[in-house]
């Protein structure tokens, strides 16, 4: 991590991830109180900090989305996490994604697990790399995460977690994969994965992209899982939580290797042609923005050749365009941008009726 002092003194640390600060705030705000219907959901976006070898996709200054729901234990919720965030990354356009999951249990089976792993690994001790060697002591499981080529060659023989699961952990995850199967969500259970942060237990996952821009290897773009204990940790009371981490920087990589674009196309671009058209624009564009679409008009009073330029640049379904004729006829001329067909509709309708006329303008496109 970032850890440093500053000018004034002053112990300062750069957050890492966003989890942790979520939860504090959880804790602080005191949102389990019974007041609150549970589970409590929020979601977070912005950036982190981490101080290791930049590469492409990992920086040392990043940002991250994530999600955190407290206050349930059913594992029915930790598909609904997953759900999400397999839905977040479709809805971008991803495709050739892999869901990765797996259970550290709870923290009898942790408990039996670890010391299984230090009996197998302890014997080759001294073939494992440097940090391998330091995490035997203080964390075993984390060596089961290792990129050294001899660590992986060693711990490829390692006990499984799955083999020491309790009765109740062995429900929990039983109950995970059937859910998942029922809403044919395609997924790979990973014994060995751990992720990198020791506050998690049970259900654990990852969402993998083989982007060319990431390497073209299988890579985290998504991550998450439960976290149950942490807000303890943290001065909260017992609550039980789970979330995802979404790297956006990651994700854009990916965007602009499969040549996919967020940006949505406008529906509507008001033409307003003269100064004394201005207020019946703004007008028309709220009134449409207020049925649920996108709506935009020029404000730099340009001619109409200029607008109609922006007009197509922002990608407008229609445009509608306002004169001084149009006021005093009250009647507005509507243009497919990709047709070119124009229609002459009335303001008052395209103030309370722009779903039925832009499905009427568009629908030759079909």
């Amino acid at each position: 991590m970032y850890d440093f002092y500053d000018k004034g003194d002053r112990h300062i640390t750069l957050r890492p991830e966003g989890t942790a600060g979520v939860v504090r705030a959880f804790v602080e705000n005191k949102l389990y109180g019974p007041e609150n219907q549970k589970p409590v959901k929020t979601y977070y976006m912005g950036p982190m900090f981490r101080y290791e070898r930049p590469q492409s996709g990992r920086l040392r200054e990043f940002h991250q989305i994530g999600v955190e729901a407290f206050g349930v234990d059913n594992p029915a919720l930790d598909v609904e996490v997953m759900a999400m965030a397999v839905d977040l990354l479709k809805s971008f356009g991803l495709d050739s994604l892999k869901l990765a999951l797996n259970t550290l249990g709870d923290q009898a089976t942790r408990t039996a697990y670890r010391q299984a792993l230090v009996d197998y690994l302890t014997p080759f001790a001294d073939q494992l790399s440097d940090d391998s060697k330091e995490r035997l002591t203080k964390n075993p499981l984390r060596i089961l995460d290792s990129k050294d080529e001899g660590d992986q060659e060693i711990v490829a023989n390692a006990p499984q977690i799955l083999d020491y699961l309790t009765d109740d952990a062995k429900q929990h995850f039983q109950t995970v994969t059937d859910l998942l199967d029922d809403l044919g969500i395609a997924y790979e259970v990973d014994a060995n994965m751990v992720r990198g942060l020791d506050y998690y237990n049970h259900t654990i996952f990852e969402i993998m992209s083989d982007a060319k821009s990431l390497g073209g290897k299988w890579t985290t773009v998504c991550a998450g899982g439960r976290y149950n204990g942490l807000v303890e940790q943290l001065g909260g009371p017992e609550t039980p939580g789970i979330g995802f981490g979404l790297g956006v920087e990651r994700l854009l990589l990916i965007l602009a290797d499969q040549e996919l674009d967020l940006n949505d196309d406008l529906d509507a671009y008001v033409v307003g042609i003269g100064q004394e058209t201005s207020a019946t624009s703004f007008a028309l564009v709220q009134a449409i923005r207020a049925q649920g679409f996108t709506a935009d008009r020029d404000y730099l009073d340009r001619k109409p050749k200029a607008q109609f330029k922006t007009a197509s640049k922002l990608g407008a379904k229609v445009t509608i365009t306002l004169g001084k004729k149009e006021l005093e006829s009250q009647m507005a001329n509507v243009k497919n941008m990709v047709t070119g067909n124009q229609v002459e509709v009335p303001l008052a309708d395209l103030k309370t009726k722009f779903t039925q006329i832009l499905a009427e303008i568009t629908k030759e496109e079909a």
